[in-house]
């Protein structure tokens, strides 16, 4: 079933069309991984799917309702977005900043509860960021920062998780294991998750389907192996690709090569 709808939507800064024509379900449960070189539109897709931007064409649909008709606390207790950075305006602590996933579900005036507490706690625990829970966010490195941007998301218990580039800043075991935790949410609590990244093989052996975006327009959409082919790669991304079988998962896996496609077919 889907849960969210994209339906033809066009969204343009001035006179430039940044995506047009996207059309496609995240279905309730999946994990969709969303590719695509710089300037493809991957995170105007995100604000989009959101209901930060408005789209001049198309629409967004939540459970049937158009997004941009939501209201954002009711918004915010079913999607939950990880974007690349976020500034840092007010000297809070890490906790507060977790705390703050809360916040859509607390009524008016209403104080957290020792609910609340224990959930943020759960989600600092699963994100490694507990120790770091009275330290100042400007005192983290961008790796810890990211990774209290995350526990703040799951603090929220949302039905959706939105995630633009959110390993962007973290080391490779920590790339993995949040991953592997938001594989396992999907699994446990049928978490939905549609997630850009950069790094084609953690899309290719952790999502369901790839979304490969290209000039604002969805190149190909599919299973990892529908979608992660040596031709469709190295057309988008103008560079030449082996692509293998990852010898322990069996998922596609791509390995650059030296030179453009065209070199590599000229050799």
């Amino acid at each position: 079933m889907a849960l969210l709808q994209v339906r033809d939507v066009g969204f343009r800064y001035a006179a430039a069309w940044v995506l047009r024509g996207i059309s496609f379900d995240l279905m309730a449960g999946e994990m969709l991984g969303i590719i695509g070189p710089n300037g493809s539109g991957k995170t105007t897709l995100i604000k989009i799917m959101d209901g930060v931007l408005l789209p001049e064409e198309g629409r967004v649909l939540l459970d049937g309702a158009d997004v941009t008709r939501m209201k954002r606390g009711e918004l915010a207790r079913i999607v939950a977005v990880v974007p690349q950075d976020q500034p840092l305006v007010f000297p809070f602590r890490v906790r507060e900043i977790v705390l703050m996933g809360r916040y859509p579900h607390l009524r008016r005036l209403q104080f957290e509860t020792e609910a609340d507490y224990e959930i943020v706690k759960e989600a600092m625990v699963a994100t490694d960021t507990w120790e770091l829970a009275g330290r100042r966010m400007g005192e983290l490195s961008g790796g810890e920062r990211q990774r209290v941007w995350i526990a703040r998301a799951l603090a929220q218990q949302p039905r959706i998780m939105l995630l633009d580039e959110f390993t962007a800043f973290l080391d490779i075991r920590h790339q993995v294991a949040f991953f592997d935790l938001v594989r396992r949410l999907n699994a446990e609590r049928g978490l939905t998750v549609a997630a850009v990244t950069h790094d084609i093989n953690l899309a290719s052996q952790y999502s369901d389907r790839v979304c490969l975006l290209s000039q604002g327009k969805i190149h190909r959409l599919g299973t990892p192996r529908e979608v992660i082919r040596e031709e469709d790669i190295g057309e988008v991304y103008q560079t030449g690709v082996l692509v293998d079988d990852n010898p322990r998962t069996g998922t596609p896996r791509i390995t650059l090569l030296k030179g453009s496609p065209s070199e590599e077919g000229s050799r």
